[in-house]
């Protein structure tokens, strides 16, 4: 595969609900899905947002309300995001390189900025560790996605 081929693939000129990767990196973007909507539905209804019963965050201290607050609303943008994939997965598979693109920029970005602005916790969060995870899922799962089962690729 070229890398115009590539690029096309993961900003198609039409989309649809044509997906012309490996099949795993379909279901591997539903369980990204799925994990996406429980996790906001977690932060916009625990009563502490999940910022003291999973994250290790003392919400007790001056401000702690702001940070239930904040973790609601990171949910709400969680949520959108997990719709925006869904709609992806029952719609438009053309997408899912992209969404792999994404999902590669966000927890990325997430680990970038937990080394620049540390969280100060009691023990270490689940997404912390699941952004060890996703990252280099999501890059073997973009390769997969833009790799055709069954089609040499090479000069040979």
């Amino acid at each position: 595969m070229n890398e115009k081929e590539d690029r096309i693939r993961i900003f198609p000129k039409q989309l649809d609900n044509n997906f012309q990767g490996y099949r795993i990196a379909v279901w591997v973007f539903l369980l990204v899905t799925l994990f996406t909507i429980a996790r906001s539905c977690v932060h916009i209804l625990a009563p502490d947002g999940g910022a003291g019963s999973i994250a290790g965050i003392d919400v007790s201290v001056a401000g702690g309300s702001n940070i239930v607050s904040m973790f609601a609303f990171w949910g709400l943008s969680q949520l959108l995001m997990g719709f925006v994939y869904l709609v992806v997965f029952l719609r438009y598979k053309s997408l899912i390189p992209f969404m792999y693109l994404l999902i590669l920029a966000e927890y990325s970005g997430r680990i970038a900025l937990g080394f620049v602005k540390p969280l100060v916790v009691s023990h270490t969060p689940p997404g912390a560790i699941g952004d060890y995870i996703l990252v280099p899922l999501a890059i073997l799962m973009l390769i997969l996605s833009l790799r055709r089962p069954g089609k040499k690729t090479g000069s040979g």
